[in-house]
């Protein structure tokens, strides 16, 4: 499998697991979020009616209590007592014991005269006729009434309580002005947290209390419009250019409304700092998710690349094994077929000879041209076979005669069989053998061959002027010997290096090897229960490592289990 497919199953792994396990944690956390949101938006909206219910309860109190003294004062005294002012200051006083709510007090008859007055205002308002104010003629038709915020003769902004006392000669009315910083506490009461804001409206949408942020008492209000409110209304709604939550009920005994406006931002604050908890615990366990999802799945890539490898090296194996089966068998046939011919060939060679040494033909003058070509007839015919002999010796795959080995001592013969060779060519051959290196249970002969043949290749890769480096060494962890033949050549092209122990595979010119010798050591090799390996890279050099037991090779696979 190549790389971008292993990343490629690796991505859709950690995927798969990161859908599987995040998708259920995702629904959790909405699911959680809205209804927390939902829960906290309704106690928030009961909350904002509670508010706006109390403050209404308070506000329509206030003015019932305030009503309810004028009543209480004009019923019980007569026009005539009520129209000397130093009743009326007396009566004045101890209202104001009571609550300092009236800042005046007046009686007006049925002309609208004003008969008596106690308060700030005298020199302004004494003498004054209400007959064709606006508020005279309502509080004459209703029998009482509460004013909007107006300017009136004093030419400030205030407003009254006025109620009709209907006597038994003539009626009159006891009129009042009320405090207005004392409606201005009881409404700002109802503005919560830092943004919050309430102020009374009347049907018209002028201000009759200060807002806390913006606008003047008498001013059109700001934000939007519930001076048409007649029931409890509760709103979302842009102003000044960010949402804002109102509230507007209307009042009870005034057309007067109670407008409460309230920041989301800071009414949802908790709601939006469980709304970050939640998402930071989603993205935390996403990113434990992924994370364990990622190091899973390169870890299983791993072992998996790894299984792949283990099972590529055994397919390789057995298909080497299998290969060499085969063309043993059918290299025993061809060796068999071959030498027939080549005795014949020899045969009929020896016998023209015989006849070149007799007389007549010892005379002729082509001789020396017949000698010749016998002589190479009978060359080749040796050489061929060698390769049959060869041939022949890879088919029966002669069963090792298992001895005592000294590794170190057969390295030190093979290289004494090439050391001329090498010398010559000027390729200097370095010997790195490990001194305690044990003895192991082997065949001599066929390692020799072995060994003798890679030092050969070695020989030949490098051509002139080069070096050869022999190292062997122990593997006590897996009682193994290793032997690495290490040359400094051209090395060998990847796409050459999986075919070099194919029988018959050769790099080598025409005529100058068979491609049987890599392919019999490796049987070999095999056969004594050990591996052999090759490392190459171009212009890097070859290494061969040969690994063997050094209990008997019948135990090979307990012996490279681990290596």
């Amino acid at each position: 499998m190549a790389d971008h497919q292993y990343k490629k199953l690796g991505f859709n792994i950690a995927m798969t697991i990161i859908i599987f396990c995040v998708s259920p944690l995702l629904i959790l956390g909405i699911v959680l979020y809205m209804h927390f949101s939902n829960q906290y938006e309704m106690r928030m909206m009961e909350t904002l009616r509670t508010l706006a219910e109390n403050r209404r309860g308070a506000l329509n109190l206030f003015f019932d209590e305030r009503i309810a003294q004028l009543v209480t004062l004009g019923y019980t005294n007569t026009l005539e007592q009520m129209s000397n002012e130093e009743f009326l200051g007396k009566a004045f006083d101890v209202m104001q014991r009571r609550s300092r709510s009236f800042i005046d007090l007046g009686v007006i008859d049925q002309e609208g005269n004003h008969l008596a007055y106690v308060g700030p205002y005298r020199e302004i308002l004494k003498g004054v006729n209400y007959k064709h104010e606006e508020w005279f003629y309502a509080v004459k038709n209703t029998g009482e009434y509460v004013s909007d915020i107006f300017l009136g003769f004093r030419k400030m902004p205030h407003f009254i309580i006025a109620i009709l006392v209907r006597g038994k000669t003539e009626n009159w009315v006891l009129r009042a002005t009320i405090n207005s910083d004392v409606l201005q506490d009881i409404v700002d009461a109802a503005q919560i947290g830092k943004t919050g804001d309430a102020f009374i409206i009347n049907r018209d949408n002028i201000l009759q209390t200060k807002p806390r942020f913006r606008g003047e008492v008498m001013e059109p209000a700001p934000g939007p419009d519930f001076s048409k409110t007649m029931t409890f209304t509760e709103e979302l709604l842009p102003s000044n250019g960010e949402k804002r939550l109102y509230a507007a009920v209307p009042l009870k005994s005034k057309q007067w409304v109670l407008v409460i406006g309230e920041d989301p931002k800071e009414v949802l604050a908790p709601l939006l700092r469980a709304k970050y908890i939640v998402g930071f615990l989603v993205l935390a366990g996403i990113f434990v998710i992924s994370s364990v999802a990622v190091y899973t799945t390169r870890h299983l890539m791993q072992q998996l690349i790894i299984s792949d490898q283990k099972k590529a090296a055994a397919d390789e194996l057995l298909m080497q094994s299998s290969k060499m089966a085969a063309l043993g068998k059918m290299a025993a046939g061809i060796a068999h077929e071959i030498n027939n011919p080549l005795a014949v060939i020899a045969e009929k060679a020896g016998w023209l000879k015989d006849l070149l040494a007799e007389e007549d033909m010892a005379h002729s003058p082509n001789l020396q041209e017949f000698q010749d070509t016998l002589n190479r007839i009978e060359y080749h015919v040796d050489r061929a076979k060698k390769v049959t002999h060869r041939l022949l010796g890879f088919a029966r795959r002669m069963e090792p005669v298992i001895e005592n080995v000294d590794i170190n001592k057969v390295l030190d013969e093979s290289v004494g069989f090439l050391e001329n060779e090498a010398r010559f060519l000027n390729i200097n051959i370095q010997k790195d053998l490990d001194a305690n290196l044990p003895i192991i249970k082997s065949d001599t002969t066929q390692l020799q061959q072995v060994f003798l043949n890679i030092l050969n290749n070695a020989i030949d890769a490098i051509g002139r002027n080069g070096e050869i480096n022999i190292k062997t060494k122990y593997l006590p962890r897996n009682n193994l010997v290793a032997i690495e033949i290490a040359d400094n050549g051209p090395g060998i092209p990847k796409e050459v290096l999986s075919k070099i122990f194919d029988p018959f595979f050769t790099t080598k010119e025409v005529g100058q090897g068979t491609g049987l010798g890599l392919s019999i050591s490796y049987g070999i090799i095999e056969k004594l229960g050990g591996n052999i390996k090759v490392a190459s890279e171009p212009d890097q050099g070859t290494t061969f490592t040969i690994i063997l037991p050094v209990s008997e090779p019948g135990t090979r696979a307990h012996h490279l289990a681990g290596y």
